[in-house]
């Protein structure tokens, strides 16, 4: 069966490359590229699947709008919050409709984080360092940010103390985000791309995770995974690795 695709954000960066790995793709049919300017409703001609790149000011509107629409959704851009996430979990469900969110398409990423979410209880201490180009608007990154909360739930769920740290005075907030508990810092630099690395360390010992997203082509065969799991998932699904069930 072939997939009809709609992509939001079809002009950005990303939105470019989503479109042409769908159009290369033997089971998905690319009909319909919406970018700002352009209203959702009545343009999707036919679409089946959305896949969401735009920015995180306006993102959250348009997965309620797709939803109306009667699409199952795939959205890549970032800067969620609980309670956006809670929003539109309620209306995927109002609308019988689908929905997949993750903060990270790129395969490397994904095991990254599981890695890093397994490996932290047993370390003494941790940090996070996302690494991005300079265009990208939000910090910390929406994986980091992940990162950090999975690795903050797995340590107290295994009854782990908060990371050593005997800073008392950072006026210039050097020791960067702290997301619960765990710090997090974020590096803007001409020639990166996307990249992260987790931190671990005991005594006498240093445990290093680093994934390098170097092109925005790394992460299509996760939204790839994402268009073709998506329909008849049900509600909303938060995280790639739920689809991979890491």
């Amino acid at each position: 069966m072939t997939i009809k695709v709609a992509v939001i954000g079809a002009a950005g960066r990303m939105g470019r490359t989503v479109c042409d790995a769908v159009s290369q793709a033997e089971d998905l049919e690319l009909v319909a590229q919406i970018d700002a300017g352009v209203s959702i409703e009545g343009n999707l001609n036919g679409a089946q699947v959305a896949v969401e790149f735009t920015v995180p000011a306006v993102t959250e509107a348009n997965v309620h709008a797709l939803l109306d629409c009667g699409v199952d959704v795939v959205v890549g851009t970032t800067g969620w919050t609980e309670e956006s996430l809670a929003r539109v979990g309620e209306h995927a469900d109002a609308t019988r409709r689908s929905v997949i969110i993750a903060p990270n398409y790129g395969l490397s990423a994904v095991l990254l984080m599981s890695f890093a979410e397994k490996a932290a209880p047993y370390f003494e201490s941790v940090e996070v360092i996302e690494l991005h180009h300079p265009e990208k608007v939000d910090a910390p990154s929406g994986t980091a940010t992940t990162t950090a909360k999975r690795i903050s739930a797995a340590r107290v769920a295994a009854g782990v103390a908060a990371s050593p740290d005997a800073t008392q005075i950072d006026p210039e907030g050097a020791r960067g985000a702290n997301v619960e508990g765990v710090h997090v810092h974020a590096v803007r630099l001409r020639g990166l791309n996307a990249h992260e690395e987790v931190l671990l360390g005991n005594p006498a010992e240093q445990l290093v995770l680093r994934q390098d997203s170097f092109d925005r082509t790394s992460f299509m065969p996760g939204v790839l995974l994402a268009i073709r799991n998506v329909m008849g998932r049900g509600g909303l699904t938060y995280g790639l690795d739920k689809v991979i069930d890491l």
